[in-house]
């Protein structure tokens, strides 16, 4: 289920990454920098929002769907999972109401305004994309991303052209998601109509899925309480610099590590359910492999390759900023995934997701007091340092708290290998001149890919090779 997964969501990394870096392109350059930090603030109220109060539900669709659909009870889980949406759907004119009355510029006043609009047909496309993913329904639910990714990329840079400021790609994010909705909300209603809401499992599923939300609360806020407080101690503009590197870094190894957390979630999920600890660990195992093989070199060479990236993907007003933000985002972006993709699923799995919450706590608050002793003293350079110190102490954090609820392996010769197939690239990327532009990118980026590959294969880092061989004779004898 793993590797169809791998496979299946492949189009949908490369539409992500192709857009990602567009969207950095595009909008630093359509946008003035106070412009990109509204779009910022922006979308840091959406996404807040989406959390605190729809992703729990989500996170039930998503955990309970593979054991009540092998039971037969898949039309109550679905009833009982939409029901509860539309319920909560009354947050949302207050939540509009706060945005409409808290003093705010006008311009950031109408990305945030947009932000919560946009909320509504996402939550929907979400529950509908996660029960097809648990299903393992790979194409619906990868064609739900592709669709999202590309229209609100496409949406958000006619108006921003047309001069809607910031607000202008949180309303392609709200378009792309109600097309979405339009498209499942038929199928997805029938669904629940086979079943009845029960009050007893919504409630169970409430006990599950708010540790989840809350945790994720906290994960945002680790995430963005530097941009707030860069705001309040600086300014727009700075919050839209550190948005710009920060943008260029983690949106880059996100897709990634999205791209394997949906194929492996599933997975892991299937496998615990279906056989138990004696499936899972090696289940397990082989994912972590593959994610440090894909993540670790990735993070490695955007911090390589982090001026050139910057001189030829960002707008002239925020490269240079962009350039310093850009290495020490990947490295907290590596930490962050790994904690977040690979680590937090032994809560899930092992339904213990108040630990989850405890694990979040810890980073989070560390975060908060780190960005409120050193961006007053050492400005933008001190909001880069709590997040790697946080993102660090949330990964230490997860795995000693994790092995208490549901001891996940560590694939330590993978990793072995895959630090020293990264450091020796390190070495060959930095021998190559600082001449500029696209072709110094293009050129160091092909020398780390070659030289990663060549020693990764030649160590059979994390198996893989061994793997692809196996595959690839199995493949020969059935053609034959």
């Amino acid at each position: 289920m793993f590797w169809r997964g791998v496979l299946g969501y492949l189009p949908v990394n490369i539409v992500q990454g192709l857009v990602g870096l567009a969207t950095i392109v595009t909008f630093t350059r359509l946008l003035q920098p106070s412009q990109f930090g509204d779009y910022a603030l922006g979308f840091s109220v959406m996404s807040l929002l989406h959390t605190a109060v729809f992703t729990w539900n989500e996170a039930a669709m998503a955990r309970f769907w593979v054991g009540e659909a092998d039971r037969g009870k898949g039309g109550d889980h679905a009833a009982t999972v939409y029901r509860t949406w539309m319920a909560m759907l009354v947050v949302l004119p207050l939540a509009l109401a706060a945005a409409l009355l808290v003093p705010m510029t006008p311009s950031l006043k109408l990305a945030v305004v947009c932000g919560v609009l946009a909320v509504l047909p996402r939550t929907f496309a979400k529950l509908a994309q996660e029960r097809r993913r648990a299903a393992g329904e790979v194409a619906g639910a990868a064609m739900i991303d592709i669709v999202q990714t590309l229209g609100a990329f496409l949406v958000g840079a006619v108006l921003a052209f047309a001069g809607l400021g910031g607000a202008a790609p949180l309303i392609g994010f709200g378009v792309a998601a109600a097309i979405c909705m339009t498209w499942t909300f038929g199928s997805e209603i029938r669904l629940s109509r086979t079943g009845r809401f029960e009050a007893p499992r919504a409630r169970s599923y409430v006990g599950y899925g708010l540790p989840v939300a809350l945790s994720l609360i906290l994960a945002l806020a680790l995430s963005t309480t530097d941009r707030f407080l860069l705001a309040a101690f600086l300014d727009e503009a700075a919050v839209g610099l550190y948005h710009a590197g920060y943008s260029l870094a983690n949106r880059t190894l996100d897709v990634l590590f999205i791209w394997l957390g949906a194929a492996g979630g599933p997975a892991l999920i299937a496998a615990l359910e279906r056989g138990g600890e004696r499936d899972l660990i090696p289940a397990a195992r082989e994912q972590a492999s593959v994610m440090l093989l894909l993540c670790v070199p990735a993070a490695a060479g955007l911090a390589l390759v982090a001026q050139p990236l910057s001189a030829v993907m960002v707008g002239p007003e925020l490269a240079a900023g962009a350039a310093h933000v850009t290495p020490w985002i990947a490295a907290s972006g590596l930490l962050a995934g790994l904690t977040t993709y690979y680590f937090h699923q032994a809560f899930t799995l092992g339904q213990r997701t108040r630990m989850l919450l405890a694990a979040m706590a810890i980073p989070a608050v560390a975060n908060l007091a780190l960005n409120l002793v050193l961006i007053p003293r050492f400005g933008l350079d001190g909001a880069l340092w709590a997040t790697l110190a946080s993102y660090a102490l949330g990964l230490a954090a997860s795995m000693g708290l994790g092995a208490r609820t549901l001891k996940l392996p560590v694939p330590w010769r993978a990793l072995a290998e895959t630090v020293a197939a990264t450091a020796l690239m390190a070495l060959a990327v930095v021998q190559v001149p600082a001449f500029g532009g696209w072709l110094e990118l293009f050129a160091k980026a092909a020398l780390g890919a070659a030289v990663f590959g060549a020693v990764a294969f030649g160590l059979d880092a994390g198996g893989l090779r061994s793997r692809g061989l196996d595959a690839l004779r199995t493949l020969r004898a059935r053609a034959a």
